[in-house]
């Protein structure tokens, strides 16, 4: 009988320590989060639905705390003004003597900016297949919320590249590209300020590519696949214009 009452007297207490052992959770977490708010529910016999319910907002709300800290890192980020220098300077071809920058230059550019803030930068070969490569770049917070750009081409055929250094350079151009764009920063003569973009795509480049755009898209498309990487991005002031001029005359033979 004394065993049967001290048994009794112990599963009377195991709610009530329930219930302290959560009131004293909550004193540990935000009292106004949904977490704190969710133990208090729970020490007050809140139903399984509503705990479920208070930990779908608690997720949300973790979220957009994330989202709330990245934005600031990233904007913090962004007011050191990173310069990036060309140290590459193109020794052959139709783009002799112009300089850009090249994979390592953007990395060592922004890496220490970003890690001042608590951001990082990642890439994945999100597609691998034989005429086509895509690259992811996420740029990720130490609070948990991330960016990301994607960017695919063809392998760099140009040159005297075997396959596999065709497939690298493209890779590391792709690199480089997503790598500006998700940090959004730019090599010193990139952007025009809104202006109009001044002639500084070679003549001889250019004339090509509006040739092919006359083919329309597929003819254009063809020509663009067959440049390398350094010609392409030599090509991105115009693509605006030679995209307009394709799609007009793909438009135009339709009409015939």
């Amino acid at each position: 009988m004394e065993a049967n009452t001290q048994d009794s007297r112990v599963l009377d207490l195991q709610p009530v320590e329930q219930k302290q052992l959560a009131t004293q959770q909550a004193g540990a977490i935000a009292a106004q989060s949904p977490m704190g708010m969710m133990l208090a529910a729970m020490s007050h016999g809140a139903s399984l639905e509503q705990v479920e319910k208070m930990m779908d907002l608690q997720d949300r709300w973790e979220r957009k705390e994330a989202e709330k800290a990245y934005n600031t890192a990233f904007a913090a980020f962004k007011a050191e003004a990173v310069r990036i220098v060309k140290a590459r300077k193109v020794t052959d071809g139709p783009l002799r003597g112009k300089e850009y920058a090249e994979l390592h230059d953007v990395v060592d550019a922004v890496t220490p900016a970003l890690s001042r803030h608590g951001l990082s930068a990642s890439w994945k070969l999100t597609r691998d297949e034989k005429d086509w490569l895509e690259v992811t770049c996420t740029i990720k917070h130490v609070g948990g919320h991330s960016e990301s750009v994607s960017m695919g081409g063809p392998p760099d055929a140009g040159g005297a590249k075997n396959a596999l250094q065709a497939r690298a350079s493209t890779k590391s151009y792709l690199e480089r590209y997503t790598l500006k764009a998700v940090c959004g920063v730019a090599e010193g003569g990139d952007d025009t300020d809104g202006n109009s973009p001044q002639a500084t795509v070679p003549m001889e480049l250019l004339s090509a590519a509006r040739s092919a755009a006359m083919g329309g898209w597929a003819a254009l498309a063809a020509h663009i696949k067959s440049l390398s990487p350094t010609d392409r991005a030599a090509l991105e002031p115009e693509s605006y214009s030679l995209k307009k001029a394709a799609k007009a005359a793909d438009e135009k033979g339709a009409a015939q």
